[in-house]
């Protein structure tokens, strides 16, 4: 035995970190003859400080690395910052800061707080997406895409926010600004593209090749993909000839071409380029313009609300239904956006209910063209749309046809009149990649005036952000426009004078790849060393929330099958991410005092002096809500292990979080009773013969001790439920403190018993340095072992130790259960029988009649159904 020393968190938290980055303990060579494991979080936005939610996806991401090292694997396991973006630019305008200042402070102090919860991260490998050395690389690879027609620019409508600018697609939310909530409008800008439609196919097909993808991740991608298999349609417009900026067709996109003999109107978007001006010279024109101005205003989302009342202009225009010559009227309407499939649709009031809607209130035409097996409708007395299966009427030669068919049969027909033909549309629009501010990667393209637009040559890479801008110029644009010295140059064609592009990348662009370049993070000679990539990619399992599924995660698997194709990576790299991990969010209650949102511990301080609090609802920890807590804070007055072990054991990764203080101090009180149990027998240890026992009550603990390494390991490696691990250590440790206790007092341990404590106490720490590394490690060093336990193999259980003489099983009368036995694991079917009846409380529930069936399920329960 000897006296224990006092658990101090800090000095053991500094002495370990200290000796990590001396021995350079976590940087993987760039060669090696283990197999790999690449084990990824998304990396932070260096926005200050951390919050709860990088800690729990960082300390998930942490275990599973350091249980991977320990099982004999190379693990890469890096971090970075993703740096650019509009966060810093309105920082900077806001404190008269410059963005790049405002960043690296950022960088350094979360940097700080990362090492101080010791995640095991090769900082050899650290980036920052902001600096030339990274985005050269980018620049590079745009050029690429442009060269392979990957890359194009054209004007075209945007999702345009007040706050953020130009979004893409997938940055718009019900609506709104993914980020900061407002409103989104349409605005006509030229903008970048990424050809990401060019591969919507293989985005949707390779889905299936990701079994470790939660499923709710590979959902919402295929909805988002959307693809869906129909008629192409070209509708001749009357007069086209006439009107200018209009071609000769108005071209839609159905699933349902076995309906078009109903066609009685063409709908377009507000924002369709030709809305405007099929309106000009005619009556309507005023009305169109102020009905596309409106809706410019209004939110995508509201418009398409099954619950807004469906609106519309005459555009004062005519096409033609190609298959039966009807005229119909051309509509601008609510309901239709310009970013799903031609921005035009054909419009089958009868069998389809939003245009019925439409129909009715404007006093269009509806023709039934496909009439039920057992009724007939009557266009006069229908209540809504018919948007069943049926028989096609009023259809022309297709009269009499199943619907179904009817849809090949109208494609065809479609064929035969060079109007129209099978297609495949999908939801998934090209990706814009222009924003129109300064603290972000610069497009390398030139403008000559006789050479036009000029791709910036390699050799001239990488195009370098200035930065002396002025961060609030006078004027809109971005303050790159306004910078005289970068924005005029020469033309690398022609050596006249020529001006720089000053839009610069989405952010998301710095993030497609950040993965790719950590593999190989100083490499000179692309954005990676072709042997690594081989080496060490695609990241074996990767952490992060689902609130970027359809946004980082669908760019990074684009990235990763363009830069693939084009020679950069492997050609059989498809998909960068084989397992996905969406952890929970952090929540926490919400506080209000006099109406105003308040931080807990200002809740607290006010409770505490009798102030009125309003306690609100359990949500997710934002700066917002003000219902955040500063893991810093828990840092010092816990501890970085207490903190790791609270959100590991709370909840599994999974789900989400609900941070409790008593759930912080109950992780502190479990490492202090680790502390206690260790200390108090370090002596033991360092004296201890080897553990052989296999009965007895030394014989009893080793079987927990071995059981313990079973279900840790089947957890972390198997399951990745990472709070029932650290619950099975709980239980190891609450085993060795009654092994050797006599009226809660140590007793003296001797021969196998105190081996049996040895063996126990050697196992327990490290299954627990995953998950409190700190004191792991150094509780190991006061039992006398030198090292680290970072450098020690993973314990495997020993199967003969893992058996056991006695099984438990439930006996249930007709299913419910009525009892409990106990029966040696080897025994028959006949003695576990005869045990089940003779149970007592079994017996009551049969009475004396002789059972009718006795089901044995081995090793599970045991079921009597009465005679």
């Amino acid at each position: 035995m000897s006296t224990e020393v006092r658990y101090e968190p800090q000095q053991v938290e500094a002495k370990w970190q200290r000796r990590w980055a001396e021995n350079r303990t976590f940087e993987l060579a760039d060669a090696g003859d283990r197999e790999t494991f690449y084990m990824l979080e998304m990396f932070p936005y260096p926005s200050g400080k951390l919050h709860m939610g990088h800690v729990r996806n960082y300390s998930i991401g942490d275990v599973l690395a350091r249980f991977k090292r320990a099982c004999g694997f190379d693990v890469l396991h890096p971090t970075g910052w993703d740096a650019f973006g509009l966060p810093a630019e309105q920082a900077a305008i806001k404190h008269g800061a410059h963005p790049a200042d405002w960043t690296q402070e950022n960088i350094a102090y979360m940097r700080n707080q990362l090492k101080q919860l010791g995640f095991s991260y090769d900082w050899s490998r650290e980036v920052a997406t902001c600096t030339p050395e990274y985005y050269r690389w980018e620049q590079l690879m745009f050029l690429r895409m442009l060269q392979a027609g990957l890359a194009y620019k054209k004007t075209a409508l945007v999702n345009w926010s007040p706050t953020s600018g130009v979004l893409a697609n997938e940055q718009v939310v019900d609506g709104c600004d993914w980020r900061t909530g407002e409103p989104v409008v349409q605005k006509e800008m030229q903008q970048w593209y990424l050809r990401i439609t060019d591969y919507a196919q293989q985005l949707l097909d390779d889905l299936d090749s990701l079994p470790g993808w939660p499923h709710a991740v590979k959902a919402q991608q295929t909805a988002w993909i959307g693809r869906s298999t129909g008629a192409q349609i070209q509708f001749e417009i009357e007069g086209a000839d006439s009107i200018d900026g209009v071609d000769g067709r108005i071209e839609v996109f159905t699933t349902r071409p076995d309906t078009l003999y109903g066609c009685t109107f063409l709908s377009l978007a507000p924002e369709h380029p030709w809305t405007r001006r099929l309106a000009v010279g005619t009556e309507q024109e005023a009305a169109v313009a102020a009905f596309v101005d409106e809706m410019g205003l209004t939110e995508k989302a509201a418009r398409m609300d099954d619950a807004t009342e469906k609106r519309g202009v005459f555009t004062g225009r005519y096409a033609i239904n190609p298959v039966n010559g009807r005229r119909v009227p051309i509509w601008t309407a609510n309901f239709v956006l310009a970013d799903y499939g031609t921005g035009a649709v054909m419009a089958v009031p009868a069998h389809d209910q939003r245009d019925f809607e439409f129909a009715t209130q404007y006093g269009i035409d509806k023709v039934v063209v496909i009439q039920p097996a057992d009724e007939v409708l009557d266009v006069a007395a229908m209540a809504e749309a018919y948007t069943g299966t049926g028989t096609m009427v009023a259809s022309g030669q297709h009269d009499g046809t199943d619907n179904e068919a009817g849809k090949a049969a109208v494609i065809a027909e479609l064929e035969e009149l060079a109007a129209g033909s099978a297609t495949v549309n999908f939801r998934l629009r090209d990706w814009g990649i222009s924003r129109q501010r300064y603290w972000g990667c610069p497009v390398p393209v030139i403008y000559c005036e006789s050479c036009g637009m000029v791709p910036v040559p390699e050799e001239d890479l990488p195009v370098v952000l200035p930065a002396d801008v002025d961060m609030d110029p006078d004027g809109p644009g971005s303050p790159l426009d306004y910078h005289a010295s970068f924005v005029n140059t020469t033309c690398p064609t022609c050596a006249a004078p020529a001006k720089r592009e000053t839009d610069t990348f989405d952010t998301f662009m710095e993030s497609s790849w950040y993965f790719i370049r950590f593999c190989s993070a100083q490499f000179g000679g692309g954005m990676v060393d072709p042997a690594q990539a081989r080496r060490l990619l695609p990241v074996n399992q990767y952490i992060g929330g689902i609130e970027h599924a359809v946004m980082h995660l669908l760019y990074a698997r684009f990235y990763t099958k363009v830069l693939a194709d084009l020679g950069v990576l492997p050609n059989d790299l498809r998909e960068p991410f084989t397992n996905l991990l969406c952890q929970g969010m952090v929540t926490h209650e919400t506080y209000k005092i006099d109406g105003e949102w308040v931080y807990p511990e200002e809740a607290k301080a006010a409770q505490a002096q009798g102030g009125a609090v309003e306690v609100g609802r359990i949500e997710k920890m934002s700066k917002s809500k003000k219902n955040t807590v500063d893991p810093q804070a828990l840092i010092d007055q816990f501890g970085a292990d207490t903190c790791r072990l609270f959100a590991l054991f709370a909840a599994p990764p999974e789900k989400d979080l609900e941070w409790t203080t008593s759930g912080v101090e109950g992780s502190y009180r479990f490492l202090k009773r680790i502390w206690r149990v260790v200390t108090r027998r370090v002596e033991d240890c360092r004296v201890a013969e080897a553990a052989t026992a296999t009965d007895g009550p030394a014989g009893d603990l080793r079987r927990k001790t071995h059981d313990t390494i079973d279900r840790v390991t089947r957890d972390i490696g198997e399951r990745l439920q990472l709070n029932t691990a650290i619950a099975a250590i709980m239980e190891l440790n609450n085993a060795i403190s009654a092994f050797d206790s006599e009226g809660g007092q140590p007793r003296e341990l001797t021969g196998q018993d105190q081996a049996a404590v040895a063996e126990a106490i050697a196992v327990m720490l490290q299954l627990l340095s995953p998950f409190a590394p700190h004191a792991a490690n150094e509780l190991n060093a006061l039992r006398g072992h030198e090292g680290l336990l970072e450098d020690q193999p993973w314990p495997v259980a020993d199967p003969e130790l893992l058996k056991a003489d006695t099984i438990t099983l439930a006996v249930q009368v007709k299913g419910k259960k009525r009892g409990v036995i106990e029966v040696a694991a080897d025994a028959d079917q006949a003695t576990v029988e005869a045990a089940a009846l003779a149970e007592p409380n079994v017996a009551r529930h049969i009475g004396d009649a002789p059972p009718r069936r006795v089901i044995y399920v081995p090793g599970r329960l045991v079921n009597v159904i009465p005679g």
